[in-house]
């Protein structure tokens, strides 16, 4: 009986942590969008050392290839579609990323504090 309650108590605890982690998860998810080939925000801060959910939004009507080699993502969108990425807990730092099929106006940050 007594490994039960201990067994039950270490299963309560596990779910809470699991409750955590999804509750940090959700707070940390974030959005860009492409508008007239621009990302929106062209800096985005996100928590350092955290994972992060990313989506990136297309509101143009033409494909977009989403490019970043320091967040090692590479992923063309269709217009009007959107993608999601999950970030790897991220040093601080600055991270680049374009738009590769219009690379002279798409452009932006992402930046880990």
């Amino acid at each position: 009986m007594r490994f039960l309650k201990r067994d039950h108590f270490v299963g309560v605890l596990v779910a809470s942590v699991l409750g955590i982690s999804a509750a940090a998860a959700a707070e940390n998810a974030f959005t860009l969008t492409i508008k007239d080939h621009r990302f929106e925000p062209a800096e985005l801060r996100v928590p350092a050392n955290q994972p992060a959910t990313l989506t990136v939004k297309n509101l143009d009507a033409t494909p977009e290839e989403f490019e970043s080699k320091s967040l090692r993502i590479e992923k063309v969108i269709p217009g009007n579609s959107e993608a999601t990425f999950t970030l790897r807990p991220l040093k601080a730092g600055r991270y680049k990323f374009v738009g590769e099929f219009h690379e002279d106006a798409a452009k932006g940050e992402v930046i880990a504090e």
